[in-house]
């Protein structure tokens, strides 16, 4: 998502939940609020009650995922999933929680449409209403080498009551146990290789609720790959999928369904990479609110986050998909203002100005410092592949062509994708769809079929919104694809009415499966 699109108009704030910074108080906060009680039932509402000596129209109370993208530091890090305002001196107020996720939450007091307390804000937990459910009903492991000790996790895709919750195996090869933790382990022979044979689990909670699920686990043979096939994606997450009921419950579905093993992701906040990880029993690296890579196979290395310039949009791991075969995995979450497509579109910008913009927007210089950086890796990708995962916020010069015509522009040089070309990366997208007419690939946006406003562009609201490809996986190295593609769940409905959507984001994610050279 590009961060002003939630923020400049008032009627998509109300939908969203995110409340735009506007006047700014320097008062301590000086004021009172206070829960009538610290855990409410998904579909109750949050009570609370305040006082304040400072009273106004526009103090408002937000609901905020703890720890995630709450003002903790009295500035803006990401919207809140409920709010309402809350005029007087004193008074009280409700919070609604239909289709929150349940866990931990926290409730700020917040002056004048800013992000200043009023109060001592007042966590709270939220618990399930529904059933015990396994998110999928079938969903596959990390690969496992025989006759060499295998562990991987199930405890963490079950919903519903999850007091009491324990494991057991109802079914499965003889190799494979569960404990009671969610815990898969053993040591298969080489045997199991030749009869793959589904585990069936069970989850139980303390009501004696059940729920079962499939598990498949692939047994590679000692000296093959052990991953002979990955399968990457770019996942932006709208802000954390907090804009949608139940988010964090539809990106683990989707995830599982996927079958995906490495993701970059985007607009995380500052706990979604890690939830989402712990949750599938992968392995992860946060860099900042905004960026992490999630793995089904171990990261053994992490690039520290840089805090400022144009690096700090990028993150890096290095992740192990066999014995002695890794792959370099960059993610990268551009620039998003001002926005290409917009300027052409709206704007009719000539291409000097265009580039112009891209270099405004600090898409140009943050690609070119990461592929700078980068460049190593890049020079060593005939040894180890390496991945290039994105929201690039602009498009690409192959979809910007003389067939595709789009409005009224042929070719464009895109810095964000000429660039990654002439350093060696290829689209992997356009490998497998070369042709933008009949495999146009749109990412954004599954949900803004109309122009909202903004950007500069406030008298062309209510046109079209300009369909495009920004989200990608390019590579470099001994990978082959042999499919790619742009990814969405169901039919969503368009903002301001997506909160029911099965599909959590404002993005299409991008699935590319690559064969490794060794096979």
């Amino acid at each position: 998502m590009r961060w002003l699109k939630s923020l400049v108009v008032a009627t998509l704030v109300l939908s969203t939940g995110a409340v735009p910074a506007s006047a700014s108080v320097s008062a301590a906060p000086d004021g009172t609020l206070t829960l009538a009680s610290s855990s409410v039932r998904r579909g109750e509402p949050i009570k609370a009650s305040f006082t304040t000596p400072r009273p106004d129209p526009t103090n408002w109370l937000g609901l905020y995922t703890d720890p995630g993208d709450g003002p903790v530091d009295e500035k803006f890090v990401g919207p809140s999933v409920r709010w309402t305002y809350i005029a007087g001196e004193s008074g009280a107020a409700t919070l609604p929680t239909d289709g929150l996720e349940p866990g931990n939450y926290i409730v700020f007091a917040l002056a004048k449409d800013g992000y200043q307390w009023l109060a001592a804000p007042v966590k709270v937990r939220i618990t399930s209403d529904a059933p015990l459910h396994f998110i999928a009903d079938a969903f596959r492991l990390r690969n496992a080498r025989a006759l060499t000790p295998y562990q991987a996790k199930v405890g963490g895709v079950v919903r519903g009551d999850t007091d009491g919750l324990t494991f057991r195996k109802v079914s499965g090869p003889r190799w494979i146990g569960v404990s009671a933790d969610g815990e898969v382990s053993g040591t298969p022979r080489v045997r199991d290789s030749l009869r793959p044979a589904p585990l069936r689990v069970e989850a139980r909670n303390a009501r004696a609720e059940t729920s079962t699920a499939t598990v498949r686990i692939d047994v590679r043979r000692p000296g093959q790959d052990l991953v002979p096939e990955l399968r990457a994606m770019s996942f932006n997450l709208w802000h954390s999928g907090s804009q949608v009921d139940d988010g964090r419950e539809k990106e683990l579905r989707f995830l599982l369904q996927s079958d995906v093993d490495v993701v970059g992701l985007q607009e995380t906040s500052a706990v979604s990479t890690r939830e989402l990880a712990e949750a599938l029993g992968w392995d992860y690296h946060q860099s900042g609110t905004d960026t992490g890579v999630i793995s089904r196979y171990p990261i053994t290395e992490r690039k520290p986050p840089v805090a400022s310039g144009p690096l700090s949009v990028a993150t890096k791991v290095r992740v192990r998909i066999g014995e002695r075969q890794d792959v370099v995995v960059w993610n990268v979450h551009l620039g998003y203002n001002p926005y290409g497509p917009y300027d052409t579109c709206f704007g009719k910008l000539t291409q000097e100005q265009l580039l112009a913009n891209e270099e405004r927007s600090g898409r140009t210089p943050q690609i070119q410092a990461v592929l700078r950086e980068m460049g190593p890796d890049l020079a060593a990708a005939r040894r180890t592949p390496v991945l290039l995962t994105g929201d690039f916020n602009a498009p690409s010069h192959l979809d910007w062509t003389e067939a595709t015509d789009r409005c009224g522009y042929t070719t464009v040089p895109w810095p964000t994708s000429v660039l990654p070309a002439q350093a060696g990366l290829r689209d992997s997208y356009r490998v497998a769809h070369p042709n933008p007419v009949t495999a146009p690939g749109i990412t954004w946006s599954p949900i803004y079929p109309v122009f909202t406003g903004g950007y500069g562009y406030d008298p062309h609201k209510g046109e079209p919104e300009p369909q495009d490809r920004i989200d990608f996986v390019y590579y470099a190295g001994p990978l082959r694809v042999t499919d790619s593609s742009a990814l969405v769940e169901g039919t969503p409905t368009a903002v301001p009415n997506h909160r029911g959507n099965t599909w959590s984001s404002d993005h299409a994610a991008v699935l590319t499966t690559f064969r490794t050279s060794r096979l």
